[in-house]
């Protein structure tokens, strides 16, 4: 007779969630994973973001746990950009400049020997940005959302997992029917568990056509950038705090343009797609941590992985193993209590 697996709910559908419950149904074939969430793609938050690896940094996460967890995620990705997996799930390699208009105080960041080919501007590279005196240049990963996210769930679903789409109002609506919760709720949190450390990051994007653009240009204060994609360029952008309208603002849009076309000259009058806003669940540190809830006598484990900000992309993968390695810490003890409870 084989043994009961672990009956795991995942609570969130958007990147972090679906790369927790994909990592789960890798690397711990005795768990039974369900993803429960209001949303999927093509309506999550990640599906707004650009998803080019650059790190943004948590002030109040070790440096070099971010480090790991951006290796970690690099190094996943790079294997599927280099798979025939690769365009299906829309990974690729993509180059380009970070230019600045003030040197910053390190010339090479935490990250420099992860991503590929780093190096220092030279000056004829820098005379394309003349409003600019220093830059860095290479070679990173870029995840095309509208593609990647599906692909997730696919293959979630191929492992053998479960999605339910419907809202959680409370944690302890899970308590029975699974063993374990991981809260990947994202903003979320605020409500679910009561986190409001946690809170929205306004950023508005546009997704334009320009073909002939094949290399990333970001402005080294993060906001103003420029990711060609599969289907088309993203420009952006905003760092909103606590801004919580998600409708695209006309002035905004037009100040994105003023912005890339800066950087871009050959931007000037492109034909605008779409535009998108999504709402970054930031918090000072990346909560990836377990907590045992409990009431009346009961008990409910949960791990939690949210609040990665505008970085999900960069480190979800980390962030997801993370987690899983928690979960996998917990098995023994539920296991155990498993079989005393049929004594």
């Amino acid at each position: 007779m084989s043994p009961q697996k672990i009956r795991v709910a995942v609570i969130g559908g958007g990147l972090v969630g679906l790369s927790t419950a994909l990592c789960i149904t890798e690397s711990l074939p005795q768990c039974l994973v369900t993803v429960i969430s209001e949303k999927f793609s093509p309506n999550t938050t990640g599906d707004v973001a650009a998803g080019c690896l650059i790190p943004h940094t948590y002030p109040d996460t070790p440096l070099h746990q971010q480090k790991d967890w951006f290796k970690e995620t690099f190094d996943y990705l790079f294997k599927i950009a280099n798979s025939p997996e690769a365009a299906e799930a829309g990974v690729n390699l993509l180059s380009g400049w970070q230019v600045f208009k003030t040197p910053p105080k390190e010339a090479f960041p935490f990250w420099w020997q992860v991503v590929l080919g780093f190096r220092i501007m030279t000056e004829a590279e820098l005379a394309k940005f003349p409003f600019y005196t220093f830059g860095q240049s290479f070679t990173t990963l870029k995840c095309q959302s509208s593609h990647y996210l599906p692909w997730m769930e696919k293959i979630f679903k191929r492992n053998g997992g479960f999605v339910q789409t419907r809202k959680v109002d409370n944690i302890w609506q899970l308590y029975g029917s699974f063993d374990v919760v991981m809260n990947c709720s994202g903003l979320g949190s605020r409500d679910l568990i009561g986190d409001l450390t946690v809170y929205p990051v306004r950023g508005q994007v546009l997704e334009v056509h320009a073909p002939w653009l094949t290399h990333f240009i970001r402005d080294g204060d993060g906001n103003t950038y420029i990711y060609p994609g599969i289907t088309g360029v993203t420009l952006g952008g905003t760092k909103e705090k606590n801004d919580w309208r998600l409708s695209p603002d006309a002035e905004t849009r037009k100040d994105i343009l003023e912005r890339c076309c800066d950087l871009e000259p050959s931007l000037h009058g492109v034909f605008v797609i779409q535009d998108k806003v999504g709402l970054r669940p930031t918090r000072l540190a990346v909560r990836v941590e377990k907590e045992i809830l409990a009431k009346n006598g009961q008990q409910l484990p949960v791990i939690h992985n949210f609040g990665h900000g505008g970085g999900g992309f960069s480190i979800h993968w980390g962030t997801a193993k993370a987690a899983t390695e928690l979960l996998q810490d917990l098995i023994p003890s539920m296991t155990n209590a498993s079989a005393k409870s049929k004594l």
